[in-house]
């Protein structure tokens, strides 16, 4: 899989399900989200692409709790000894001591979760390893290690404890979760939420950061003029 370079320091690692961004930090790397289970080999794979060896990761930030970004979390700590930080109210989810909540589903959304589940039977995927949440992030947080100033918002919706990076330096980059998705050159509101009035709050939240750069799980990236393009959104009329 081919990595797509971002910024100078932050690469896409694009997956079926899911894109893992790799972040190159002052004495080292951290990587937001990991994919489904059984995607840590092609993780590692991208990290040593960059030059990274494996005890070169520092930090796994889980955006969420769902499978396709938490899946791979367990094979990576266990692979380099990389700290994990996630939402506080999604980290029971993530470690197993709480369910999953279950989403509130549009039609559009439920058949599309189903097509999503069928093509991970399909692939064989291996079952999710839960793991401990080393720190647990709360709106106002800031990130340590990066080199620059990392910004963590809660912005439930998604699920109750998801939350957003913001690098407010040089323009601004925005990792949103799933919050925000992008589809034929437009940012829209990520499906299959728990509170869709609550996701719609957020998205609009994290839009008017004004980011210059958008770096979502699912879509493709904008490089540049994210702003224009989330201030243009219609999120409430979005997977109805």
């Amino acid at each position: 899989m081919e990595l797509l370079r971002i910024t100078p320091t932050v690469h896409q690692l694009p997956l079926p399900v899911g894109h893992v961004h790799l972040v190159r930090l002052p004495d080292g790397f951290a990587v937001v989200d990991t994919g489904f289970p059984g995607s840590a080999p092609a993780i590692l794979a991208a990290l040593a692409r960059l030059g990274g060896r494996p005890q070169q990761l520092r930090q796994i930030v889980l955006t969420h709790s769902h499978l396709d970004h938490m899946g791979s979390a367990a094979d990576l700590v266990a692979a380099t000894g990389a700290r994990v930080l996630a939402g506080a109210l999604d980290a029971p989810v993530i470690s197993a001591a709480a369910p999953e909540p279950e989403p509130v589903y549009t039609p559009a959304e439920r058949a599309l979760h189903q097509q999503v589940m069928a093509g991970f039977a399909d692939a064989d995927t291996p079952p999710l390893r839960h793991l401990t949440v080393d720190v647990e992030l709360h709106d106002g947080d800031t990130l340590d290690g990066w080199g620059e100033p990392v910004h963590v918002l809660h912005v439930p919706g998604h699920t109750p404890g998801g939350i957003a990076l913001h690098l407010p330096t040089g323009g601004g980059v925005l990792f949103p979760g799933d919050l925000i998705a992008t589809a034929e050159h437009r940012a829209i509101l990520g499906p299959i939420n728990v509170d869709r009035a609550a996701a719609i709050a957020s998205f609009r939240r994290l839009a008017a950061l004004e980011p210059d750069t958008l770096c979502v799980p699912h879509g493709d990236p904008i490089l540049r003029g994210a702003g224009p393009v989330l201030r243009a959104a219609t999120p409430e009329q979005d997977w109805l």
